[in-house]
């Protein structure tokens, strides 16, 4: 059988090392949104079938990730518009995943996956290390990290990091979540604090188990920037876990919201950015995408004056 390890250095050096190249810790979120796509698109694949809107996707996601590969490192696809495009949806993912690559960009599949035993290993394989048939790998997804649900507990997300592991991927683990009704749950009090922060101290046990070179390992949290106490409780509780950040611009969280999740190097925190990027132009604009790489030095170059990531410009 075809080993799919990659022989390439822990994912938490890579993001480090593509964070520290950038002078920056921004991800462009790509959540296609049909009604939002620039009207040219619309025009050119409005033929009213799922594979056209597919198409579109694709064009879109493409020009996107060429306008920002050089100022970003890393992306986020959701998987959630790519699938409501039926069997061309994914093969759109798929073909944007390898073109991210192809730029040099570190990938994030926002799928928030979970299950048990062999579900969750077809899960975990299809998003790292590749599916096996009679002895054959075959490549998926491969991106470089997977957004995953703990709520299943350890036995369920062992089988995703084993895959991950074997691929030098990493895992962005739910936490703290940044929708209005994240507190239903997650803020219940348990043995004297919040469910978060026991969720919070399980992922600090699998990430220690794997520290790369840079201090920090292959298992992130996911921690709403629209919830600024509990994120710096989590900073508190994890120092060497990377947090993603969701919540920042569109969802109401400011640039001060986030100084709380960085190290002082300015490592430690993916702050993911989605509509006030992709959606910074009117539908009708013809340079939009001019008006994307604004938003996105215009967002660069904001984290940068308010938070830790400041010591990244300075390098």
């Amino acid at each position: 059988m075809t080993d799919p390890i990659r022989t390439i250095s822990p994912f938490a050096d890579r993001l480090a090392a593509e964070v520290r190249r950038k002078r920056n810790s921004l991800c462009v979120g790509i959540d296609p949104r049909w009604e939002r796509l620039p009207t040219e698109l619309k025009r050119r694949h409005g033929d009213g079938t799922l594979s056209a809107v597919a198409r579109a996707y694709e064009e879109f996601g493409a020009r996107i990730l060429d306008v920002v590969a050089k100022l970003v490192p890393i992306v986020k696809l959701q998987s959630a518009f790519f699938e409501a495009c039926g069997p061309e949806g994914f093969r759109a993912q798929a073909r944007l995943l390898q073109r991210a690559r192809r730029l040099g960009l570190m990938t994030i599949l926002d799928a928030k996956r979970n299950d048990i035993a062999s579900t969750a290993a077809a899960y975990a394989d299809a998003a790292f290390a590749g599916s096996v048939f009679d002895g054959q790998v075959h490549p998926v997804w491969q991106a470089d990290a997977l957004t995953v649900n703990p709520y299943l507990g350890r036995d369920a997300v062992e089988p995703f990091l084993q895959s991950a592991r074997r691929f030098s991927g990493g895992l962005f683990v739910l936490v703290r979540t940044s929708n209005p009704g994240a507190g239903q749950f997650q803020d219940l009090p348990c043995d004297g604090k919040p469910l978060y922060l026991h969720v919070a101290e399980a992922v600090g046990a699998w990430n220690r188990e794997n520290v790369g070179q840079c201090g920090f390992g292959d298992v992130g949290a996911v921690v709403g920037a629209t919830h600024p106490s509990e994120l710096a409780a989590v900073r508190r509780a994890l120092g060497e876990v990377w947090l993603l950040l969701p919540g920042y611009g569109a969802q109401g969280a400011t640039a001060d919201d986030l100084a709380p999740a960085f190290r002082s190097d300015g490592l430690g925190a993916v702050v993911n950015s989605s509509r006030g990027i992709l959606f910074a132009y009117e539908p009708d604009e013809r340079d939009w995408e001019s008006a994307v790489k604004a938003a996105t030095e215009k967002t660069i170059a904001d984290l940068q004056s308010t938070t830790p990531m400041a010591a990244l410009a300075r390098d």
